[in-house]
């Protein structure tokens, strides 16, 4: 028999957060979250209850634990786009379709006391966190930014009446296999029409302090027309940039100003730190932070985290500056390779700019939708 039971207490609200490192113990592929993160999630004041509402429900047969959701309502994208959504994510559970229907269907049913009429997911509170599903690309290591499934999930989806909605794909970025000077002559040309520079001076901290604000204008700018976009929140904002200090090296964060010290464009990688935080289970330990540090100051394998223009400048073609000093770091062999992360499939203006790579397509996700 399988029951479903609301989060409530402290040991369910451990037994949530704890379960996909159980149910993926075995598996090579997965990176858990930070368990410090996922425990906001149950404090009132997280800064995403100021716009959301969530619900969590843990999954029980023969009072073992099987599965875990969350259902949010998401109020500021449903005004955004004009929908009667809730959505679901942290939807992980064991190979048995009965297990996955309850834990959706009580969701739906939460979904549907709000007045809601579909539901779709795997999404979070923002298109900043993780979402999709993966639907190819097993066997590839996930980034830290991303979601594992194992096939099963998949398939017991499109069984229970969910279709496709959105698709991204993520690749692997390596320096081209013949050199193209073409792009850093343009690039310089732009730097020199538009009097452009790259900011150099100050530290990780000092940069993030100084432009931070700005930067993640230039984000809401260049993302609000993707897929289950929403505003930015305040707290939200200084809560990533506190998190970019922690992992992010100047070396590989990139903003380019014009003559007024305004930021033009801007682009950011992380270092591949996947591998260190599963070693951990997520826990960030004295073991597992030295562990990180090396990789964070070293790193020459990177995950892509966002690029953006302003959008005086999308038209401009300032974008191969970017590309042009991505492309001399990949060449010099200061990186090996990039990880793209998740490009929306219909987003050709960025893929089309992967394809001036060495580029292999590892993974495919997707959301999935239906009427409740």
């Amino acid at each position: 028999m399988i029951t479903i039971k609301e989060v409530k207490s402290r040991k369910e609200q451990k037994e949530f957060i704890s379960f996909p490192i159980k149910l993926y113990a075995k598996c090579p592929y997965f990176v858990p979250c930070l368990y410090m993160d996922e425990k906001q999630l149950f404090k009132k004041n997280y800064f995403y209850y100021q716009t959301c509402e969530a619900v969590y429900f843990n999954a029980y047969k023969d009072g073992k634990m099987v599965g875990r959701i969350q259902g949010i309502l998401q109020k500021a994208a449903n005004e955004k786009w004009n929908q009667k959504r809730v959505r679901f994510g942290r939807f992980d559970f064991i190979d048995d379709i009965e297990v996955a229907k309850a834990l959706l269907d009580k969701v739906a049913e939460w979904g549907k006391t709000l007045g809601m009429n579909e539901m779709v997911g795997p999404m979070n509170f923002s298109d900043m966190e993780r979402e999709g599903l993966l639907v190819d690309g097993y066997e590839e290591m996930s980034t830290f930014e991303e979601n594992y499934a194992y096939p099963y999930y998949k398939e017991h989806l499109e069984k229970l009446g969910y279709k496709v909605e959105a698709r991204w794909t993520e690749s692997i970025l390596k320096a081209p296999k013949e050199h193209d000077a073409k792009i850093k002559t343009i690039a310089d040309h732009l730097m020199k029409r538009y009097n452009l520079h790259f900011v150099k001076e100050g530290s990780t901290n000092q940069i993030l302090n100084k432009y931070g604000k700005a930067f993640f204008d230039i984000v809401e700018e260049s993302y609000n027309h993707i897929y289950g976009s929403v505003p930015f929140l305040d707290a939200q904002i200084k809560s990533m940039i506190d998190s970019f200090k922690l992992i992010l090296s100047k070396r590989y964060l990139h903003l380019l100003l014009d003559e007024n010290e305004e930021i033009v464009a801007f682009a950011l990688a992380f270092p591949r730190v996947g591998e260190a935080i599963k070693k951990s289970n997520g826990h960030l330990t004295p073991a597992a932070l030295f562990r990180l540090l090396p990789i964070i100051k070293r790193s020459r394998y990177l995950d892509l985290g966002l690029i953006g223009v302003k959008k005086k400048y999308l038209d401009s073609g300032v974008a191969w500056i970017i590309l042009s000093m991505l492309m001399e770091q990949l060449e010099s062999g200061e990186i090996i390779s990039v990880d793209t992360n998740l490009n929306l499939e219909d987003n050709l203006a960025m893929t089309n700019n992967w394809n001036r790579f060495d580029r292999k397509i590892v993974k495919k996700y997707a959301t999935f939708v239906r009427d409740i």
